[in-house]
């Protein structure tokens, strides 16, 4: 049988870092997709609230009529 090798501090430093750097590549790729949908809720947020305050004018609308003596 082998004797296993010692980790030393580099070992653990350079694995480390290897995988912080998959998660940062993971980290910016899914920030360009979260503000594409952030976006896209915003805008849809905003027209909704605009189609909703049409409707609600229109049901409250006054008419007004004149009529001639």
């Amino acid at each position: 049988m082998t004797t296993p090798e010692r980790v030393s501090r580099a070992d653990i430093e350079a694995k480390l870092a290897e995988i912080r750097g998959q998660v940062d590549e993971g980290a910016e790729r899914a920030k360009g997709v979260g503000l594409a949908v952030g976006a896209v809720v915003v805008v849809g947020a905003v027209l909704g609230a605009y189609l909703w305050g049409r409707r609600a004018g229109r049901r409250r609308r006054t008419v007004v009529e004149i009529q001639r003596v």
